[in-house]
Order: structure tokens, then sequence, then C-alpha cells
């Protein structure tokens, strides 16, 4: 696939950085259908022709029932390229917005969309579970946890879930958010719009406006945010040698 270097300079580093993957893994992609999660597919199908441990790669799509979602596009490009695709049928728009009418929804739906991708891993024989979490989401998250928790945390880079005997790892902790939008433009991902009532009206989405209006006034900003992550050693991150080449590659013009 054309436009994938970039992509994979960030993939590469991350899974390398932090030994996310391992000889005879089998991963299972969270595809939501959005940019993030359709990037780290074409990612790690790339990666999987020439990487030195060798692992397979399947695709899970947890539908989350509402009407009108049609994923056909995401199989045409799993079958583009050859990774096997399940699409796992669930009720959970209508348990949230119809049954328990949930004022903040998303904490449930989340915890909610996590068992269902979990449980059909397991079922496709997967030891490894990969989402499509970038830069910008590693800054958010621990900024959210700031502000609204009052607790310096985040998500790991990876995880082991005792309970159900898997790993989840997040290959595209380095790759800005706005490499992940170029490269789904540039390559035409077909990428299937959330009908989400609450998508765009989130605490998430306020923090991420709040960010851009301060990295407008204090150039670098997140960066320093995310080295500070590094350097503090919040939940799984380290420092590692070389990231102000990965901060200048992101700048360059695109």
């Amino acid at each position: 696939m054309e436009n994938i270097k970039r992509v994979l300079s960030y993939t590469r580093r991350a899974v390398d950085d932090y030994e996310m993957i391992r000889d005879g893994d089998k991963i299972a992609v969270g595809v939501s259908a959005g940019k993030d999660s359709l990037t780290l597919l074409c990612a790690l199908a790339d990666l999987r022709r020439f990487y030195p441990k060798k692992f397979e790669l399947c695709a899970v799509t947890v539908d989350m029932g509402f009407e009108g979602v049609d994923f056909t596009p995401i199989r045409a490009l799993c079958e583009e390229l050859d990774v096997p695709y399940t699409v796992v049928p669930t009720q959970i728009s209508k348990i949230i917005f119809d049954v328990r009418k949930e004022k903040n929804p998303c904490s449930l739906c989340a915890k909610m969309r996590r068992g269902a991708l979990h449980t059909a891993a397991k079922e496709l024989g997967c030891n490894t579970v990969a989402l499509g979490h970038h830069f910008d989401d590693v800054v958010e998250t621990f900024m959210l946890n700031l502000f609204f928790e009052g607790r310096i945390g985040c998500f790991q880079p990876v995880t082991y879930l005792s309970r159900t005997d898997l790993r989840l790892i997040r290959p595209m902790i380095y790759m800005p958010e706005k490499d992940v939008r170029y490269f789904a433009k540039s390559v035409k991902l077909p990428i299937v719009e959330s009908p989400c009532p609450a998508d765009k009206n989130t605490q998430r989405e306020e923090m991420k406006q709040l960010l851009a209006k301060l990295e407008r006034e204090n150039k670098g900003l997140r960066y320093r945010i995310f080295g500070a992550i590094q350097r503090g050693e919040v939940d799984g991150f380290k420092e590692v040698a070389g990231m102000q080449g990965i901060k200048n590659y992101s700048d360059e013009e695109i």
C-alpha cells in the first residue's frame, strides 16, 4: 500500500520499544471502522510481511447495533490486505440509549465493547488485541485523568489481562493524529462515520479542543506532556532515546 512508510516508522518504533509483538502471536485488531483503527490495521498488515517476529493477524468489529451501518467496505479492505474479518453483532446501542437511557453513556459503552471484543478475540484463538490509540490519545487521556479525576494516569502501551489471558497492545502511541488523518485521506480508507448520538459531545472532545488552543499558544506543548509521561514512567511508559527525531519527523510539512 502506498504512503505506508511514515505509518510504519511510528508503529515499528513503538512495537520495538515496548516489545509488543512476540513470535507466534495471533493478534486481533479492534476495528471500529474509524480512521485510527483502519490505519493500525494497514500498518500491522504491512509489518507482518517483514517483521522478524512472525505473527498472525485478524480484524474484529463490534457492531453496536445502530441501524444503517454497512461494514462491507471494511470487509473489502480486509480481503485486499489478506486479513480475516469478523463482525460481532450486539445490542449495545439499544441497551445504552433505549433501555438504560444513559445520560453519560461513554464509560458503559466502552466497557461493553471491550467485553465483546475480548470474547471474540479468545474465540478466534488470539492471545493479543491491538488497539488504535495514537499519540494525541495518550496526551488527552493523561490530561482527562488529571482534570476530571485528580490523578496521574493513562492507559498502558502494553497491558496483560489476567482474567482473559490476553495482552493489549497500542502500536500507534508515537503517531500524531494529524499523520493518521493524512494517511487515511491519502489512501482513501473506507471510514464508516460513527452514528452514535454522543459522538463529538464528550469530555474527550472538550479536552482535544482545549489542548489545540493551548498548543497554538505554546508550540510543542503536547510533546512536552508526552515527555513528562515517559520520564515519570506513568503506567508502563518509559523514556527512550531518539524521540526528538520522531517529533521532527511529525513536524515536517506533509
